[in-house]
């Protein structure tokens, strides 16, 4: 299938074209025929799957269909939970409508006011939006929904995460007269984006894109197992200068581990820039801007900081402490192998991992191998999971049954 076989204007196509992008991807061929109809959708597609194009294809073909006369108020509103995604389908909306000549603004938290009023007060076709700071807006009257048409929630899952459940939705009940709603999220395990999509939806079309079984065919997916935490920085430091890890992002749990990698991988030398969430927008941007450009080829974040990180070309995910969640750790390793590329997992686990390790492996339903790095081989031996407690009233039960029974 090509672009050129969906109904799309050719100024789209000539940007489609210009961008690289020569034929739709699964989420692609799926959404877009539906969307274009007005249905709305419920899509579970992970980062890399091509989602972005799904929704803003759809969105710039409505808006060249049915032009509005004055100028006015957003008619697609684009909702996504971190200020980076946000910012990467900004620029992307811009590429894609380069010969539209509509206005496509961005509101996100962590930036002044001023700017962002001045261009609310002037006329927004597409806006992409953090919820947090859009509702200020609502709040402070600067910001009025009621014209928009369409509504797109991206990466709900990760929405309901950061506590924006009641925000999005109040938004949403400010844009009462909206024709189409589209969700997409990582995952749709779990009531909360249920419920979330079934206030939100109506008679929605569902697509189910690249399940976590699927990942083993282009993400490589390995354990090393590590005595310490020495012994566990002493592997990273192996991986690290490996000649085929070309740009890999470091995955740890905490703000505070981060700042201290950091000082051990500068003092290994071996460069890196890193992302925290209490970071100021302005230093994300620099960071991410230095691991884009290929300044440093190492980013350390924790989950809260990789947020919106969108980008093709990363060749390893390496979690150093392992994720709290089955889930958690599929959005993880969703970050390389994108765009039909191959990509490369690797977990450092220590003896207090293994529990997570069961979990992940029975969630994407493949065994993660054990290699090792013969110079620094284990001293210990795999760790067992510990077992389940045994519920002590039932054995008590039981115990009471028995002796009933001899009397």
């Amino acid at each position: 299938m090509l672009f050129e076989d969906f109904d799309l204007d050719p100024r789209l196509l000539d940007s489609l074209k210009a961008m690289g992008h020569k034929s739709p991807t699964t989420v692609q061929q799926e959404a877009i025929p539906m969307a274009m109809e007005q249905r709305d959708i419920l899509a579970r597609a992970p980062t890399g799957t091509g989602k972005t194009a799904s929704f803003l294809l759809p969105a710039l073909q409505h808006l060249i269909d049915f032009p509005r006369r004055f100028n006015g108020q957003a008619r697609v509103l684009v909702l996504t939970p971190t200020r980076e995604l946000a910012s990467q389908i900004h620029r992307y909306a811009c590429h894609l409508a380069t010969d539209l000549e509509l206005d496509i603004a961005i509101i996100t938290g962590g930036v002044p006011y001023a700017p962002q009023e001045e261009a609310l007060a002037g006329n927004v076709d597409i806006l992409i939006a953090t919820p947090g700071r859009l509702m200020e807006y609502l709040d402070k009257k600067k910001f009025d929904a009621t014209e928009v048409d369409l509504l797109v929630i991206d990466e709900a899952d990760r929405m309901l995460d950061m506590g924006f459940s009641s925000v999005v939705q109040a938004i949403a009940i400010e844009a009462q007269g909206r024709k189409q709603n589209m969700l997409f999220s990582a995952t749709l395990e779990g009531g909360g984006v249920d419920r979330f999509a079934r206030d939100l939806l109506t008679d929605p079309i569902h697509i189910d894109v690249d399940s976590p079984r699927s990942e083993k065919a282009k993400i490589h997916q390995w354990v090393h197992l590590a005595d310490d935490k020495d012994h566990k920085f002493a592997l990273l430091c192996n991986i690290l200068r490996q000649e085929q890890v070309k740009r890999a992002i470091v995955f740890v749990k905490t703000r505070d581990v981060v700042a201290s990698l950091e000082g051990q991988l500068l003092k290994a030398e071996i460069p890196c820039a890193f992302m925290r969430g209490d970071m100021e927008q302005k230093k994300r941007f620099q960071a991410l801007g230095r691991f884009i450009k290929g300044e440093v080829n190492v980013l350390l974040a924790t989950d809260v900081a990789a947020r919106g990180i969108d980008i093709d070309d990363i060749t390893h995910v390496i979690n150093f402490d392992m994720p709290r969640s089955a889930d958690t750790y599929v959005h993880r390793i969703g970050r390389t192998g994108r765009a039909g590329a191959k990509g490369t997992a690797i977990s450092l686990v220590e003896a207090h991992d293994i529990r997570i390790v069961g979990k992940i492996e029975r969630y994407i339903q493949q065994p993660l191998k054990r290699r090792v790095i013969e110079e620094l081989r284990p001293k210990h031996k795999e760790a067992k999971p510990p077992g389940k407690k045994k519920d002590k009233s039932k054995q008590d039960a039981k115990k009471g049954s028995k002796k009933s029974k001899k009397k």
